[in-house]
């Protein structure tokens, strides 16, 4: 099973482009409405985590300038807080596999835009409304199509559904956009020549924009976001009424779960909060705008203009790159000539000694601060080769260190051993005592030779980097 799973505490994304998506049209999920697995809010409340699944893509879930975004990601946030839950994300676009995740009992909720229908009420609990759109067909314009007189442009598009008779339309694969082109070609009385492909749904519209095929047909939300980096498409036809978009979980065994997202959602759709999220992704014109920036790359996999640098350097401390991006994110979202109030500067937001120590300093290259940062990491890691066995923990003291300073995080281990703790595992045990170093109680322990220390921002630091790490293996997968 192919899947990909984000941790929060929560946390993305990033919207995703509002389509309609869910099962397919035709085939019937039998097996489904069957299922026995009992998984409902007390058990969801007793492991703290409730999971989600999403898609990635330029709406619902994505990465912009480094930073987790989108419509759905958003909305998650809100409810895990609201529920006081720690928020793990699997990202699948598959939507086979997202029902199958699902029903075995790998995720809580789908949180995507899926279509209400009857065939998805059998094996499906739908969720009160999150959003309704209505399916729109993209077709592309003639060329200089701004330069032409708008009766011109009007005369070379489809605007009757009648005229879709004969015409070959590309869609998702498990779309609802199948079971509806089928019910339009009984309306108009003609064959529409329906093929449905393993892409995604800003795929195929890119495709139209380019030439490559003909027709698509995707929600009129997101076809919105994406006519404002292709302005060439047409999005003006309508081949459907509006629809309700909703998250679903499973069908039975989910009453509490069920009542606490309906009543959540119905109340939190009301509130200032919820408005400035759906205006954010699908009414502000630079959310468009912002795809076509080159700061986001949904296809190539890239984070920012420096992944080339990153990727280098973060082989030579055998660390995954998407880390290192994460931690550089953190330090000055990846802007080269950031200087913080304390002097600290670059990508990697070297302090004055620390680079002077490794040659560099506020002219050099970008290249040059990451070799020094990286130079510097290699050291902690030397450090704390003997004292802490994993690496994925050890790489957790390193951050620390690289944040607040070496010094505090000894005195943490210290102050962890001392009182039972396990000085080797940050989360929940050295975290814990970086916390309270700013309280007299500790700072002033004998067993504390670097003094006071205001944890909360280091304990963050390590927490965040971790939890933006999970959304970038989620959505740039290695090869």
């Amino acid at each position: 099973m192919n899947y990909f799973k984000a941790r929060y505490l929560l946390l993305f994304l990033v919207p995703a482009l509002l389509f309609s998506c869910g099962g397919p049209g035709k085939p019937s999920r039998k097996g489904y409405s069957g299922s026995s697995l009992k998984i409902d809010l007390p058990e969801i409340r007793e492991r703290k985590k409730i999971i989600a699944l999403t898609d990635f893509n330029a709406t619902n879930y994505f990465i912009y300038r480094g930073e987790p975004m989108g419509y759905q990601y958003d909305l998650l946030h809100a409810f895990a807080k609201e529920l006081d839950l720690v928020l793990e994300i699997i990202v699948e676009n598959d939507l086979e596999k997202a029902f199958e995740l699902l029903q075995v009992g790998k995720c809580d909720l789908l949180a995507l835009n899926l279509t209400i229908t009857k065939e998805r009420n059998e094996f499906l609990r739908f969720t009160f409304p999150h959003t309704s759109t209505r399916q729109v067909l993209v077709q592309r314009r003639p060329e200089n199509w701004n330069l032409m007189h708008p009766e011109r442009v009007e005369k070379s598009v489809i605007r009757n559904q009648l005229e879709l008779a004969g015409k070959t339309i590309f869609i998702q694969k498990n779309s609802s956009f199948f079971a509806r082109l089928h019910n339009l070609s009984d309306e108009i009385g003609d064959s529409i020549n329906i093929i449905e492909a393993n892409e995604s749904i800003e795929r195929l519209i890119t495709q139209v924009a380019k030439g490559e095929i003909d027709y698509t047909v995707c929600d009129e939300n997101m076809a919105k976001v994406n006519q404002t980096f292709y302005p060439i498409i047409d999005i003006q036809t309508a081949i459907s009424f509006p629809q309700n978009l909703a998250w679903a979980v499973r069908k039975k065994g989910t009453d509490q779960l069920t009542d606490t997202i309906n009543n959540w959602l119905s109340e939190f759709k009301k509130t200032t909060e919820y408005a400035l999220i759906y205006n954010k992704y699908f009414r502000n014109p630079k959310t468009g705008k912002m795809h076509g920036t080159g700061l986001i790359y949904i296809e190539n996999g890239m984070l920012s203009q420096y992944d080339s640098l990153i990727k280098r350097f973060s082989d030579s401390i055998n660390w995954d790159w998407r880390l290192l991006a994460s931690m550089i994110y953190q330090e000055s979202r990846f802007y080269a000539d950031t200087v913080s109030w304390v002097g600290a500067f670059g990508l990697m937001q070297l302090m004055p000694a620390t680079a002077e120590y490794y040659g560099v300093g506020r002219k050099s290259p970008p290249e040059e601060n990451i070799r020094a940062g990286v130079e510097y990491l290699k050291w902690l890691d030397k450090v704390f080769y003997d004292k802490v066995k994993f690496q994925e923990e050890r790489i957790k003291f390193i951050l620390g260190a690289y944040n607040v300073g070496l010094g505090h995080i000894l005195d943490a281990r210290a102050l962890a051993r001392k009182y039972k703790k396990d000085p080797e595992i940050w989360a929940g045990n050295v975290e814990e005592y970086i916390l309270i170093k700013s309280d007299p109680k500790y700072y002033l322990d004998p067993v504390v030779k670097y003094g006071y220390c205001r944890g909360e921002e280091v304990y963050n630091y390590v927490r965040e980097i971790f939890k933006r790490y999970e959304d970038y293996k989620n959505i740039i997968v290695l090869n």
